[in-house]
């Protein structure tokens, strides 16, 4: 490995932006692709630019560049005379524009344009020189995501360099499928994935990266079905009495998906044979009380069972949860809470308790699989949200009930495996769900209880946003949360996208001072984004402008809107999924959409989500509608973690990488023939979806 310091350019100082990208070699750097391309194209007179989407414009600065403060709040506003009549330009935070930029100068502005009334407008446009920018029209820019402190143009630099350093001589694709499938090699693919030279060699190169992520994931998955088929179960278990008497005592009657889901659950941790099963359903479906139900069965069976959540807000909402119902139905079970922010000493009693088998019941986060946590007889391990987690994770927590305890000693039990409940709100067609979850027999929870209140959803455009903060003014006045997604993190990342830092503060500009909002992102510290859910489900925060990291590991009842601003960069799957934050109590809850977008096919697609709150439904107009070709614009669904594949937009991709695993395995199960040699290689050495679940 290289380290990325040895780049020119790249000192400390930058190693340590780099790195809170999760970037320390040039190999790392070479892997991190893209986000998006910026495709610049030639100027066009002001009165033929198409309102709502991204353009560029010529003209010179007319009049003066004038700057104000708004709450702290640096506006900064002049007009530009171009072809075709007058653009009004405003850019928050930018005062130093006044001094640099020159009366009777042509510039070309490149943003979103808004027609308003009788002016046309943009905000934050970038602003090029003429000669700088005839240098970037007609070509494919990468643009990567950063960090504040790191441009684009830094990021781009280094790639360069770091292609020059990294081998990339040997390709772990076996060269028959390179051929049979007219894939580029490794090397090339690379190059073209970071500076393509058009269009077509960009989604040839991708096609072929995207097959690789797909087909090393399925490799893995394929290989451990058949370690885990028909293993025994390290606890024989039996039905007990205590899960009947609790659903009977339930305040509510579970639905007639539960009741046959909880049925294929108990089947299979009294088989004698371990369980390995897929719980889909969406946000509401009850998956929850499932889990409790497998977890006193296995209490009551003299064993241990685990369950392990992405966030430990999410965590400690699970416990309690079990807390209230054990205190209430006297389910005689000892549930403990183990997560990063235990303390020493109270961690050490923790391990305690859970070596000698006084803890039966143990939900946590990723603490769950410190080396340090020694269970004396687990045999169940349940994964919530499990796209949010990798495969070997969940393996390592699995593995946990693998081995005897101290006290009993001797070798680890191979032969025997512990049950696995795997739990996911993420709507993804059985198709899809065979393939991915390859290890795991699916069941699937399509049915809502009869008293939710169904969320009411708008689609509309920015013209509606004034009226948008009207109605939040309102939800907050009555007691309510509200949350509003942007697509980025930091100002600058994508003119024509909102950023969460800009967007909060012009959200103080536009609502009362007394309600208080506050923001999240991914790279913000774990530690501060627990404390910052932790302050929302509290009620200390009334609006939360965050990205998608909300999108699990929350439960607010009290939040009863979700305003997604830039929703036409978001495919309809991960739309619903935000949308499931809201509408979790008995109140009426509400699902904005914004789009920036003019174009009446996006319109249409956005609408769908109006159709039904049915996430299989949508996700399968999802399939249909996201193309291999629909590279740009879009966002990633961001499901299962991949780098670059996106299970709706590449199922296609998915389909015949999931074939040929198959067809590679049934010719030779082990890869030990030397044309896989490469191939095994990059099995062992890869953290196949491997995520660090602290940082979503």
């Amino acid at each position: 490995m290289t380290d990325i310091k040895t780049l020119k350019g790249v000192g400390e100082k930058t190693a340590a932006l780099f790195q809170k990208l999760n970037i320390y070699t040039a190999e790392e750097l070479v892997s991190y692709y893209p986000r998006d391309y910026e495709q610049f194209s030639e100027p066009v007179p002001l009165d033929e630019a198409q309102d709502e989407e991204l353009v560029a414009v010529e003209g010179r600065i007319a009049g003066n560049v004038a700057t104000r403060h708004v709450r702290g709040l640096s506006i900064t506003t002049f007009q530009a005379a171009c072809e075709g009549g007058i653009l009004h330009l405003t850019y928050f935070n930018m005062p130093y524009l006044k001094n640099s930029l020159k009366r009777d100068v042509f510039y070309v502005f490149r943003g979103c344009l808004h027609r308003r009334k009788d002016r046309c407008v943009m905000e934050q446009a970038g602003i090029y020189k003429r000669e700088e920018y005839g240098k970037l029209t007609g070509c494919l820019q990468p643009r990567y995501s950063t960090t504040k402190g790191l441009t684009n143009n830094a990021v781009t630099k280094a790639v360069k360099q770091a292609m020059g350093l990294v081998d990339l001589s040997v390709d772990p694709l076996p060269s028959k499928i390179r051929e049979e499938q007219g894939f580029p090699g490794l090397a090339e693919a690379v190059e073209q994935m970071h500076f393509p030279k058009d269009r077509e060699k960009l989604l040839a190169a991708r096609a072929r990266l995207v097959f690789d992520e797909f087909f090393r994931f399925i490799l893995t998955l394929r290989r451990m079905r058949e370690e885990n088929e028909r293993a025994e179960s390290v606890c024989q278990m039996i039905e007990v009495a205590q899960t009947g008497r609790l659903i009977e005592a339930l305040p509510y009657r579970l639905t007639g998906a539960q009741q046959r889901v909880w049925e294929e659950i108990q089947a299979d941790m009294t088989s004698g044979y371990a369980m390995n099963r897929l719980v889909q359903g969406d946000v509401g479906s009850g998956k929850t009380i499932l889990a409790f139900l497998a977890l006193l069965l296995c209490a009551a069976n003299g064993c241990q069972g685990a369950m392990m959540a992405p966030t430990e807000v999410l965590a400690r909402q699970h416990y309690e949860s079990l807390v209230k119902l054990n205190q209430a139905y006297g389910l005689q079970i000892h549930p403990v809470l183990l997560t990063g922010s235990v303390t020493a000493k109270d961690r050490r009693e923790l391990y305690a308790k859970i070596e000698s088998g006084e803890a039966d019941i143990v939900i946590g986060t990723h603490a769950l699989i410190q080396e340090k946590v020694a269970y004396r007889k687990l045999a169940l391990v349940i994964t919530d949200e499990q796209h949010r987690f990798g495969v070997r994770q969940r393996e390592t927590l699995a593995e946990k009930g693998n081995s005897r305890s101290a006290a009993e000693g001797g070798p680890p039990k191979k032969e025997k495996a512990v049950h696995v409940l795997v739990m996911s709100a993420t709507p993804i067609p059985r198709t899809l769900a065979i393939i991915l979850y390859g290890d795991l027999h699916i069941s699937v929870l399509d049915e809502l209880p009869a008293d939710r209140l169904p969320i009411k959803n708008c689609v509309v455009d920015t013209s509606y946003r004034n009226t948008a903060y009207q109605f939040i003014e309102k939800q907050v006045a009555q007691g309510r949360q509200v949350y509003v997604i942007c697509p980025m993190v930091e100002e600058g990342e994508s003119p024509e996208l909102e950023d969460v830092g800009s967007y909060a503060k012009k959200l103080k500009s536009a609502l009362p001072e007394t309600i208080r909002i506050g923001t999240l992102h991914g790279r913000m510290r774990p530690a501060q984004k627990t404390k910052i859910m932790e302050d929302f489900e509290a009620r200390n925060i009334d609006v939360l402008v965050s990205t998608t990291v909300i999108e699990v590991g929350i439960n607010v009842p009290n939040a009863t809107v979700m305003m997604v601003e830039n929703a036409e960069r978001f495919g309809l799957a991960q739309l619903h999924q935000l949308r499931g934050r809201v509408g979790r109590g008995d109140k009426q809850s509400y699902c904005i959409f914004i789009s920036k977008s003019g174009r009446p096919q996006t319109m249409e697609r956005l609408k769908i989500l109006n159709e039904s709150n049915d996430g299989f439904y949508i996700a399968g107009k999802d399939l249909s509608l996201r193309g291999p070709g629909d590279l740009f614009g879009i966002r990633q669904s961001g499901d299962m973690h991949f780098a670059l594949g996106d299970i709706y937009r590449d199922a296609a991709i998915l389909q015949s990488a999931s074939e040929w695993a198959d067809k590679v395995l049934a010719q030779d199960k082990d890869l030990s023939g030397p044309e896989y040699a490469a191939l095994r290689g990059s099995l062992l050495e890869e953290k196949i979806n491997e995520v660090d679940f602290r940082s979503i």
